[in-house]
């Protein structure tokens, strides 16, 4: 497909069916999220998307990522956004950029950065003057760097998504107005539409944007309901679930292909556009994870392989094949070859060699903090005063004698509990009381306390504060004068816990520790690390952060991209909170227990 480079009018939806270019023109899309594939294998996914027979690449653009700090803002390496439209372009394809601010992507927070929540005033997604100063300092520097990529001055970029999901959230009438003319004022000046499942599209709507619907099955009407909606324009399904993602805890999702490959002919057949979410899910390395909360709240696993056409390590599936197959009947130029599957395997198991507690690592933590009363992580003095964004709070304080502590559900989102730094309990939402035994003397409170990933869709979003956000109380008391140490586990953290003396695991290890073994490669490819034994934690190669590891699955092996490996030595942290095996293992395929279909699941209509 050449890219039209002469032709100024670009993706133009004034009738039935769009144009581009002044020609008749399908979108035939694939999400593709550029945070959630090592920069190393962008160019592999994205040649299997146009393999595949699809024109468009679609993508979230996360602003936690990009201003994990305010003010301070980052698009290189990973996050250098315009090197990934431009590949986009080179491979032959056209681009749709979804900027939010708010993505929901099943991403911490729904990519909305946690240093807004210091304000205690906060009201996210709304003309609030605090979150509305916010998004247009950012857009100031995000803009700018998709405007020159734009299909009318010669790039791929032909259409932008003006928010997401706004019609299930809905709390300001002017919100969407305000997002729309943030785009249109700083040179936006291609096709603007929106997102929303059935449900949202009432009032997920602004003047002079396109609306499009998210779903994945037609019997509830979604695709109707749009052309009632907006006749004489054409229909685009922005978000087609090709399959679901995961929680811990749970089974592992999936939909059936056929019945993909079904509903996609029967919308191809009435001439509607489409955009696979996910074509390639990818992995939510780091904390990055979302979670649900519809009265319930569910932390989402690492993993992203979300059941899409290409595997989170990006092999192809039946799903791939089928819908090849499917969209060469609907195309009169034949399709590029797929690249061959990159090589993975399965490395020989990696014996842990040291340990160092928990404990001994306290001083590698960038300060700590005192106060009469808890802080919440976003609230702490860290990070230059933007508060702790993901990881684990250590709360510490004495105590004086035992009895019931309750966590009266301040804690956010799992924590471990220990006096004198034994451990005693775990606290959640659903555990809230933890007894402690009757001692004399003084004893130290300890409570570690993890976020296990803020909730990225729904009106839990306003709350979503982590660690310790209120009051705890000893037989009813409320207790005071706590230390605070900010764990968060980024890479100046666990470079300086290398640092540190580790002891040889030939010593019964206390709890929570870090563990280490070192593995030598010959040569680097992809592989999966698999820890049977161990209980829950966290997994570090050469200091990346490849994301949770939880007994509980159903994901039993984290992705391991071959491209950070070097050869020779390899370094393996483990965080393992109760339970650690003398060997890590390796496999050359992922690994889920139980499974679901998601036809089955009723809140696959709502999201």
């Amino acid at each position: 497909m050449p890219l039209i480079m002469s032709v100024k009018e670009g993706l133009n939806a004034d009738s039935t069916h769009f144009t581009l270019g002044g020609a008749p023109f399908r979108i035939l899309g694939g999400s593709i999220h550029y945070f959630r594939v090592p920069r190393a294998h962008w160019r592999d996914r994205l040649l299997k998307l146009k393999a595949c027979g699809l024109n468009t690449l679609t993508t979230y653009v996360p602003w936690n990522l990009h201003e994990p700090e305010r003010g301070v803002y980052l698009f290189h390496q990973q996050l250098d956004l315009e090197a990934y439209i431009r590949l986009a372009e080179e491979i032959g394809l056209w681009v749709i950029i979804r900027p939010g601010p708010y993505i929901c992507a099943e991403w911490d927070l729904g990519g909305l950065p946690s240093w807004l929540l210091r304000d205690k005033n906060i009201k996210l997604r709304t003309t609030y003057s605090g979150f509305t100063t916010a998004v247009n300092s950012y857009f100031d520097e995000l803009i700018p760097k998709i405007v020159p990529l734009q299909f009318k001055k010669g790039g791929p970029v032909i259409a932008v998504q003006v928010e997401n999901e706004y019609g299930s959230y809905a709390k300001d009438e002017q919100y969407l107005s305000f997002i729309k003319e943030a785009l249109l004022s700083r040179g936006i000046s291609e096709l603007l539409l929106t997102s929303d499942n059935r449900e949202g599209l009432n009032c997920g709507g602004v003047e002079g944007v396109l609306q499009a619907v998210n779903l994945q099955k037609l019997s509830y009407g979604g695709v109707q309901y749009l052309a009632e909606l907006q006749p004489q324009k054409p229909l685009l399904v922005m978000e087609y679930w090709s399959g679901w993602f995961d929680v811990w805890g749970e089974a592992h999702h999936v939909f059936d292909a056929q019945e993909m490959i079904s509903t996609v002919r029967e919308l191809l057949d009435r001439g509607v556009s489409i955009n696979f979410y996910m074509f390639h899910g990818g992995t939510s390395f780091g904390f990055m994870n979302g979670a649900i909360d519809f009265g319930t709240y569910e932390p989402q696993t690492s993993s992203y392989d979300y059941d899409a056409p290409l595997t989170e390590c990006g092999d192809y599936t039946v799903k791939y094949h089928l819908l090849r197959n499917l969209l060469s009947t609907y195309s009169n130029e034949p399709f590029s070859e797929p690249p061959p599957i990159q090589s993975r395997r399965s490395l020989e198991p990696v014996f842990v060699t040291h340990y160092i507690s928990l404990w001994e690592t306290l001083q590698c933590a960038e300060t700590h903090f005192r106060a009469d009363d808890p802080i919440s992580m976003e609230n702490l003095p860290a990070n230059h005063n933007n508060g702790q964004s993901y990881g684990y709070t250590l709360y510490e304080t004495d105590i004086y004698s035992g009895g019931e502590l309750n966590s009266r559900n301040h804690v956010r989102d799992r924590a471990l509990v220990f006096i004198d730094r034994e451990l005693i309990g775990v606290l959640d939402y659903r555990t809230q009381k933890v007894k402690i035994s009757h001692i004399k003397g003084e004893m130290t409170l300890g409570l570690l306390v993890e976020n296990c990933g803020r909730v990225n869709y729904g009106p839990a979003l306003d709350s979503q504060q982590k660690g310790l956000v209120g009051d705890i109380t000893l037989d009813d008391v409320p207790l005071k004068k706590f230390t605070m140490h900010c764990l968060d586990m980024k890479p100046g953290y666990i470079n300086r816990v290398e640092t540190l003396k580790w002891v040889s695991v030939g010593k019964k290890p206390s709890y929570p520790a870090f563990f280490r073994g070192s593995l030598v490669v010959d040569e680097p490819t992809d592989t999966f690390v698999k820890l049977p034994n161990w209980s829950k934690g966290v997994v570090f190669v050469n200091g990346q952060n490849l994301g949770r590891h939880w007994s509980v699955g159903p994901q039993k092996a984290l992705y391991l991209p071959g491209s950070w490996l070097r050869q020779g030595d390899n370094q393996i942290i483990i965080f393992e909170e109760f339970k650690a095996a003398e060997t890590i293992q390796f496999a050359e395929n992922p690994e889920y227990g139980k499974i679901i279909d998601v036809s089955r699941q009723p809140f696959c209509t709502l999201m």
